[in-house]
């Protein structure tokens, strides 16, 4: 929005940009015109980009819209059994879903990714033995990287369980027990805790 009245929405990433994007460092200046120019391109990325008469610059639109697709496949997360995965593969919000319960909701394991998943594949038979394949098909947050980078908190007596992501500070998701209620917000500065490997 550029008025704070009428908003629209974000256009879709294109793949080079995301990744343009990615090695940009730094906070975000508030205008959406604004150009980066990339430091850190090497001489035949350069050269590769100008033969292709792309500008080695990034508007602040175009990398704001990146950095937001980052965080969403990064750390967009839902709770086990929000969605099911159909035998024909199809993926759909569980009209059965009555929330966790507390003490299911204070544990790591009851949320997953809500991306494509990458490592499935790596899990071996006994690892899948009480599986559900229709609601384990996501990756679980007690297996990312670093180990820790998450904090679960009860919040007013356990009403509300509240997770953090610690490498993407400002990102909080809560959810509300035996309810269908949950989401996440982002309030950030749209950078990485780069640090956070060292500082566990």
């Amino acid at each position: 929005s550029l008025d704070c009245v009428e908003w629209s929405l974000l256009t879709p990433v294109a793949k080079e940009v995301g990744e343009q994007a990615e090695r940009l460092k730094g906070r975000f200046q508030g205008d959406p015109s604004f150009q980066y120019e990339y430091a850190e391109v090497s001489a035949e990325d350069a050269e590769r980009l100008l033969e292709d008469g792309t500008e080695l610059v990034i508007k602040e639109e175009d990398r704001l819209i990146a950095t937001i697709d980052q965080i969403d496949r990064a750390v967009g997360i839902v709770p086990r059994g929000a969605f099911v995965k159909t035998p024909l593969g199809s993926v759909h919000e569980n009209r059965n879903f009555e929330g966790l319960s507390l003490t299911e909701a204070k544990k790591l394991s009851s949320y997953f990714h809500f991306t494509e998943p990458s490592n499935l594949k790596n899990k071996t038979l006994l690892e899948k033995a009480n599986w559900d394949p229709s609601t384990d098909f996501l990756d679980s947050l007690e297996h990312d990287i670093p180990p820790g980078s998450w904090t679960v908190q009860p919040e007013k007596g356990g009403a509300v369980v509240v997770l953090r992501s610690l490498l993407w500070p400002g990102l909080t998701f809560y959810h509300v027990p035996m309810t269908k209620q949950y989401g996440y917000v982002y309030f950030g500065t749209g950078e990485k805790n780069l640090d956070l490997p060292f500082m566990l």
